[in-house]
């Protein structure tokens, strides 16, 4: 069993099983779970996807929608008697992309970085892994591509745990099995 203060960050591919992971790695820590989304509903299969998320969690899961200032927001519920999930980081990435504010994206991609070593109790990071195929078409979109890259390798080195999921099995690249 891991120690509270673990950090985990959960990559896959889309419907990958990396969600349904974070959730039962949540659920077994028998901690208080907080599951921090941060995505938004732009059109309706946005809508039926975060539909579809509701389902498989607890229904006494504290959820706060948070699409942007997620350093705070950690800042603010991480507790030694709490597990904080977050789903997902390349939502909030894309969130702070299309704001189109290079300093609001360096500043809280920064305070990410500096918060996440600090935090007490036990985080979950949930992210899709973007970028095991062809280069896309589009500066918005290479550059999403290389910040997910960048802040992948950046989390990684700061959490205890990396698995990634294929398949709906996870796959360990750092720390123990779960």
């Amino acid at each position: 069993m891991l120690v509270k203060n673990t950090k985990t960050l959960i990559l896959g591919g889309v419907r990958s099983g990396k969600s349904r992971l974070a959730e039962r790695l949540a659920h077994e820590t028998q901690l208080s779970v907080i599951y921090i989304a941060t995505a938004t509903i732009e059109d309706e299969e946005m809508r039926q996807r975060i539909v579809q998320h509701k389902t498989h969690r607890p229904d006494h899961w504290q959820v706060i929608e948070e699409p942007i200032k997620l350093a705070s927001v950690l800042q603010q519920y991480a507790a030694p008697s709490r597990c904080l999930l977050i789903d997902c980081l390349t939502l909030w990435l894309t969130n702070l992309l299309v704001q189109n504010n290079l300093e609001q994206f360096d500043q809280e991609r920064q305070i990410l970085l500096e918060t996440l070593p600090s935090l007490t109790g036990r985080v979950i990071l949930v992210s899709n892994e973007t970028n095991l195929g062809i280069t896309p078409l589009g500066e918005l979109s290479r550059r999403y591509c290389d910040e997910a890259g960048k802040l992948h390798q950046d989390i990684a080195q700061l959490c205890d745990q990396v698995i990634m999921t294929v398949a709906g099995l996870p796959l360990m690249l750092k720390g123990e099995h779960p």
